[in-house]
């Protein structure tokens, strides 16, 4: 009787354990909701670039949740993303990133769109102990204070127009003179700076270089005094709006340059919609392009990735960088917390100090400073309508259109 009693017991004992998801194949059992959270531009003057970081977000929130979560010591954690609209000022986004530690219980957070906002948010993150990957902060300065909590999966701002320059180089007749305007943040400082630091190293003359004031794109009179010194080459270190200003001005004041580059801004859907044709030929150095050939370690391939985006977001579009750096920093949460086994917020670090690995958006591996300097920018062009990767050649999908025609005969 005893021995039947045992057996009946273990039976039912066994029963429960399958019933809570156990079993000896060793599927995962589900855990509690692991909370993201992220202060960004929703609205305000950089509400086109903080949408386009909030869709690389939510691309991999759906891809891990149709999984059941990320798997921490075989026990598959569903993941929330609690959102926070910093209305594109940073002083605000740093105070939306403390409620969301403290009021909506975010474990780890996501960056905000800037280096502006992410300098502040990063002051947030080291306070409270909380890891914060960022996707679209590229400014050194972020990562020259010491922090231990802060982690940035993009290159670094230096590299965003060095590589037009060393395109530019190839072309023939080479063009020799550049004309810098540059906005007044200190991403877009650091981006003009490393321009006019390595111009002289590949043959060029800086012969005009201004500041503006960010995010108030009256540039008009700048172009003008540009203008009158007739440069081969016109680079804007600044962001969408102010991208899309200096060209319609360029236009309206005839501007012609054999080579037009920004840093930020052609490679969004947005500048071709409002530019239209006199998008055509403006170059831009950036992070990642539907051409580029990497092998990821996880996740989707470049091309499932691309067709991914379309699918859920219901356009033609490819996904522009600010988008892949984006899905980019939650894959770098998600290998890291794996490698942790833990959800503890320092052990959670101390795997992103010591991450190395290949994703659809490159490698991602950090300096002891917490930047990504271990991942290359391209090159891409704007051609009747369509971006094109036009250097490295390793990884063109065009050949650069050079010299630009004058804005009268186009």
């Amino acid at each position: 009787m005893r021995r039947e009693k045992l057996g009946v017991l273990l039976a039912v004992t066994a029963l429960l354990a399958a019933a809570c998801g156990a079993s000896g194949g060793g599927t995962p059992t589900t855990g509690a909701p692991i909370i993201f959270g992220a202060a960004v531009s929703l609205t305000g003057a950089q509400s086109k670039e903080g949408a386009l970081t909030k869709q690389g977000y939510d691309l991999w929130l759906d891809w891990i949740n149709q999984r059941g979560g990320i798997v921490v010591n075989g026990v598959k954690h569903p993941v929330e993303i609690k959102y926070e609209d910093d209305q594109s000022t940073p002083n605000l986004s740093a105070t939306l990133v403390q409620k969301l530690i403290t009021d909506e219980k975010a474990q780890f957070i996501l960056g905000p769109y800037g280096s502006a906002a992410t300098a502040t948010d990063a002051i947030v993150a080291e306070k409270n102990g909380i890891p914060m990957v960022e996707a679209n902060g590229a400014a050194q300065s972020i990562f020259s204070k010491g922090y231990k909590f802060t982690f940035g999966v993009l290159s670094p701002a230096n590299k965003y127009l060095t590589g037009v320059l060393d395109m530019a180089a190839t072309l023939s007749p080479k063009p020799t003179t550049i004309a810098m305007l540059t906005a007044n943040d200190n991403f877009s400082v650091e981006v003009a700076k490393a321009v006019e630091d390595y111009a002289p190293t590949k043959g060029f003359q800086v012969i005009f270089t201004k500041q503006y004031p960010a995010a108030a794109p009256e540039v008009s009179g700048l172009i003008s005094q540009a203008a009158r010194l007739n440069p081969d080459i016109v680079m804007n270190s600044g962001h969408l709006a102010e991208s899309i200003a200096i060209n319609k001005a360029a236009k309206q004041l005839g501007l012609n340059a054999k080579i037009f580059a920004y840093s930020v801004g052609p490679s969004t859907p947005d500048f071709i919609k409002a530019l239209g044709a006199d998008a055509n030929y403006v170059f831009d150095g950036s992070q990642w392009t539907p051409q580029v050939k990497y092998k990821p370690a996880f996740y989707l391939s470049v091309s499932d990735y691309v067709k991914a985006y379309k699918t859920k977001y219901s356009t033609t579009d490819d996904p522009d960088y600010h988008v892949a750096e984006s899905t980019a920093a939650c894959l770098a949460f998600q290998k890291a917390i794996e490698n942790a086994g833990s959800l503890d917020a320092t052990k959670v670090r101390d795997a992103l100090v010591s991450l190395d690995v290949m994703t659809f958006f490159g490698q991602i591996k950090f300096d002891s400073r917490g930047i990504n300097t271990f991942k290359p920018m391209v090159v891409e062009q704007i051609q009747n309508g369509a971006h094109y990767t036009v250097f490295p050649l390793d990884v063109a999908n065009g050949k650069p259109q050079y010299p630009t025609p004058p804005w009268s005969s186009r």
